[in-house]
């Protein structure tokens, strides 16, 4: 996500502390904070699929994602 989107998204809520928003920038928000949520969701679970547990012995756990 690019930070243009996150300066928007940041725009959007300190507006709703002052003021209502209008229905079109409550959309805009709601999608705005999926695709952040999407994102954020996405950049996390790539970092744990490359994510290995090292023990005292030296062996090695790759982290499995559970179903």
């Amino acid at each position: 996500m690019d930070k243009c989107k996150i300066d928007r998204i940041n725009a959007l809520a300190k507006a709703s502390k002052i003021r209502q928003l209008t229905a079109e920038e409550l959309d805009e928000q709601t999608l705005l904070r999926n695709e952040f949520r999407r994102s954020v969701i996405g950049n996390l679970t790539g970092q744990l699929e490359n994510t290995v547990i090292v023990r005292p012995d030296g062996s090695r756990t790759e982290i499995k994602k559970k179903d």
